[in-house]
C-alpha cells in the first residue's frame, strides 16, 4: 500500500535511505551522503504532505511528489511551461527489495497521481553516475533535457528528465 508518510515513519525512512546510500556506494555510485537526504528534509516533506511510503508491513519504499520547482532546475529548457508540473524526488526502495518491481510501483503511483490531478508533465533528476536509474526513467518514456549540479552531493552532474502526460 502506498500512503502519505506520517511523523512516526521518519526512522524507517531514514533507515531505508541510509541503506540505499550504502548499497549505492558499494556499487561505486556516490549519489547520497551525510548531506542528502536528511532527517530535516524528510520532516519538511511530511509537513508539506509530499512524502509517500510504500508500506508492506514495513516501509520498503519512498517517493516525494511536489509542485515546488527547485531553484537548480531553473536553467533547464523543459518541454512544457512552468506552473502545472509535478516533481519527483527521493525515490528509493530498500536494497533488500531491489529488482522486485517496487520502484515501478512507486512511479506508476506518481504518474497516476499526476494524471488524476491534471498535471502537464512530471519532472525529475537522476545522478549521471547511475546508469541503472537513467535506463529506468528512459524506458518509462522520460526525456533527458539537461544537467544540474548539487555540489554537496557530488562533483558529477544530475540529469533532468521530463515526461509529458
Amino acid at each position: 500500500m502506498i500512503r502519505k508518510a506520517i511523523p512516526s515513519d521518519i526512522d524507517a525512512v531514514l533507515n531505508l535511505t541510509k541503506s540505499c546510500a550504502r548499497a549505492m556506494i558499494s556499487k561505486g555510485i556516490y549519489q547520497w551522503n551525510e548531506h542528502y537526504p536528511t532527517k530535516e528534509r524528510f520532516r519538511t516533506d511530511i509537513e508539506l504532505q509530499e512524502l509517500y511510503v510504500l508500506d508492506e508491513e514495513t516501509v520498503i519504499g519512498v517517493i516525494v511528489l511536489t509542485e515546488i520547482e527547485d531553484e537548480e532546475y531553473i536553467p533547464i529548457q523543459w518541454l512544457t511551461q512552468n506552473g502545472n508540473n509535478l516533481y519527483v524526488h527521493r525515490l528509493a526502495v530498500h536494497p533488500t527489495f531491489w529488482g522486485q518491481g517496487y520502484a515501478q510501483k512507486l512511479m506508476d503511483f506518481a504518474e497516476d497521481y499526476a494524471r488524476k490531478h491534471q498535471y502537464e508533465s512530471i519532472r525529475l533528476d537522476t545522478f549521471s553516475q547511475n546508469p541503472r536509474n537513467q535506463k529506468f526513467y528512459e524506458t518509462r518514456g522520460y526525456q533527458k533535457l539537461g544537467n544540474i549540479f548539487f555540489p554537496k552531493q557530488s562533483e558529477y552532474p544530475f540529469y533532468c528528465y521530463e515526461l509529458l502526460l
